[in-house]
Order: C-alpha cells, then sequence, then structure tokens
C-alpha cells in the first residue's frame, strides 16, 4: 500500500514538472560566423586579407579561427587563432577552456598538423615583438613553397601575478604558406599582427603594468644624442674645422637672342604645258607605221623648249611659219596666202 501511494506522488510530481516547462527550442551555444570586423586579432596592414572569422564562446573567455588568404599549394588554410582565457563563467551555459600553458609536445603536435608533408625546422634565436617573446618553425614543400608556423603567450610576469591582479591569458598560433614569399616576409606579419581585444576589468589585464620612462632620463652621466651613432657622429668628435663663408652671387641675366628665320625654299620652276597638237619627229613616224597606232615619244628638252618659245611668240603677235613653208619660195608665197 506503502508503494502504490509512492508511485503516484511520482506520477503526479513528473506530471506537474511536464506543464510548468516552457517547450522553447534552445540553441546550444555552438561556433558562429562574425564580421570581419569583430576579429580579435588583425593582420599587418598589407599583409594577407582576412577571408572569414569563426567564434567559440566559452565559459571563460573566446576563442576565434581567423582565416587568411592563402596562396600556396600546401594542404590546408592560412589562419591566426586566437584565444583569450579570463575568469571563469563568463559565459553562462557553456563549459570553460582548460588553462593550459603553451608546452612543447603540445607545440610539436599543433605544427605538423597544421603543415601536413613539410618539414619544419624550429628556431634557436630569441625573439619578442610588441607583445613579448614569440617562437616559430620554417619549412619548405618540395613544389618550392614557404611555410611559419608561430606561436606567443602573452601572460602577466609571476611578480605581478601575486599582487591579485593580471590573471588573464592570451594564446595566439599563425600559420602560414605562401609560393612566392621568402622567410623573412612571412616572419614580419608576427611582428605586425595587433590584437584588439580586451578583458572586462583591470584584475583580468595580461600585458602586466604599463612601462615607465626611461630611467636615464635626467640621470647624471647618461647623455643623449639626437642619433643611435652617438658622439663618435658629432662634428666635434673628429675636430672642429669651421667650414668655409659660402658667397652668393646673382645669376646671370642671359638676353634671349633674335630669332633666326629660316631662307624660303624656293621651288623649282614649272615649265608650261605645250598647247595644241603635238608634231611626231621624223625619225619616229617611221618606226610607228607598222602597228597601225602612231604613239607619241617623250618630249625631250629641246622639243620642250621649242613649243615654249612657239607659246611666246604666239602670245606677242609674231606669227611663227610652219616648217614646211621655209625653203622653197612658191611654198612660202602659198604660206603667206
Amino acid at each position: 500500500m506503502k508503494l502504490l501511494r509512492m508511485i503516484s506522488l511520482a506520477g503526479l510530481a513528473g506530471m506537474l514538472a511536464a506543464c510548468t516547462s516552457t517547450g522553447s527550442v534552445r540553441q546550444p551555444n555552438a561556433a558562429e560566423t562574425v564580421a570581419s570586423e569583430q576579429a580579435l586579432a588583425l593582420p599587418p596592414p598589407g599583409g594577407p586579407s582576412i577571408v572569414s572569422v569563426v567564434q567559440h564562446r566559452r565559459g571563460n573567455g573566446v576563442k576565434q579561427n581567423i582565416s587568411l588568404f592563402t596562396s600556396s599549394s600546401v594542404q590546408g588554410q592560412n589562419y591566426l587563432n586566437i584565444q583569450m582565457l579570463g575568469a571563469s563563467g563568463s559565459t553562462s551555459g557553456t563549459s570553460g577552456a582548460p588553462y593550459r600553458m603553451i608546452s612543447e609536445s603540445g607545440i610539436s603536435r599543433e605544427m605538423f598538423s597544421a603543415v601536413p608533408g613539410v618539414p619544419m625546422t624550429r628556431s634557436a634565436t630569441f625573439l619578442q615583438n610588441s607583445y613579448g617573446p614569440f617562437g616559430y618553425a620554417s619549412g619548405r614543400s618540395r613544389d618550392g613553397d614557404t611555410c611559419i608556423f608561430a606561436w606567443q603567450q602573452v601572460r602577466s610576469s609571476r611578480s605581478a601575478m601575486t599582487q591579485a591582479r593580471n590573471f588573464g591569458m592570451i594564446q595566439v598560433r599563425l600559420r602560414l604558406c605562401d609560393a612566392r614569399a621568402t622567410e623573412r616576409q612571412l616572419l614580419a606579419v608576427v611582428y605586425g599582427y595587433t590584437i584588439i581585444g580586451t578583458f572586462d576589468g583591470e584584475i583580468w589585464n595580461p600585458y602586466g603594468s604599463q612601462q615607465g620612462a626611461d630611467p636615464t632620463i635626467g640621470r647624471t652621466g647618461n647623455p643623449i644624442y639626437p642619433d643611435a651613432g652617438g658622439y663618435r657622429d658629432m662634428p666635434m668628435g673628429i675636430g672642429y674645422e669651421p667650414q668655409p663663408a659660402v658667397v652668393s652671387r646673382a645669376p646671370a641675366v642671359r638676353r634671349a637672342s633674335a630669332p633666326v628665320r629660316a631662307a624660303p625654299v624656293q621651288a623649282a620652276p614649272v615649265l608650261p604645258q605645250p598647247i595644241g597638237p603635238r608634231v611626231p619627229l621624223p625619225d619616229a613616224t617611221s618606226g610607228t607605221q607598222q602597228s597601225g597606232t602612231v604613239t607619241p615619244p617623250s618630249p625631250t628638252a629641246a622639243t620642250v623648249q621649242q613649243q615654249t618659245q612657239q607659246k611666246t611668240m604666239s602670245e606677242s603677235g609674231v606669227s611663227v611659219p610652219s616648217p614646211d613653208c621655209i625653203g622653197d619660195a612658191a611654198m612660202t608665197a602659198a604660206c603667206r596666202r
């Protein structure tokens, strides 16, 4: 009897719970695509452009996968990933990301996964940009493409964290492969990228305390020069020698010469065209009778001169006798008629 009473009470409680639920659809906090203007880190000016930004909100921060323009035959996409870790519970309803430092084994796994098939060599040189020290590895693919994989952790020093402040942390990963760029050109992106995301509250500042002025300013025995050369590049360091005075002279005024006009070019005299029918030469008439067509010969210089004289005399009123009228007296009288 008691068992039946307990079962009935449990069923009644379940029915009451079902009645109080709203039944609305809830979307889990998964990855979402945001605009490029909302990226937490930006490549340098002139660097690879942003293709897309995928954001993951966690319980203690946010992570963004920023895809960059890729011009390479190596498998994979260029990216700039940034993860900002702060207070736990900053994003309700989601689990927090593990608060882990960068480790050697973890970086090796990430590097070979990001650049598959490319032998990478880690640089042993200590380097740092505006956010502190960073490390990178570089390699070249079989097709000649250059690749780098860089990592950086931005976090305040341990001495600053003992004062109950500066607990925030930023981790950055950069993967770049290019078919035409060199290692130094790709490394310039590591020096030029900018973090624009911030934490809410000074206690989570990952950059540490603000850097003060140079302690050598105003201290005796610490001269400051206008350039990096120092005392050796100053003129007094090699002996002061006054420079000779510079005498300024007025520039000489040159008078413009009169323009020289070129002499007009005289055109060649044009001979007048003959008037009237042409008279064939005696030697030309005999050779053209066989064909039946008389072809006028080309005028010679003597013929042109003779025709010119005839035209001149006709214009002046002088009658020029025909060649047939010259010689015999009877023919001359007939021509005069």
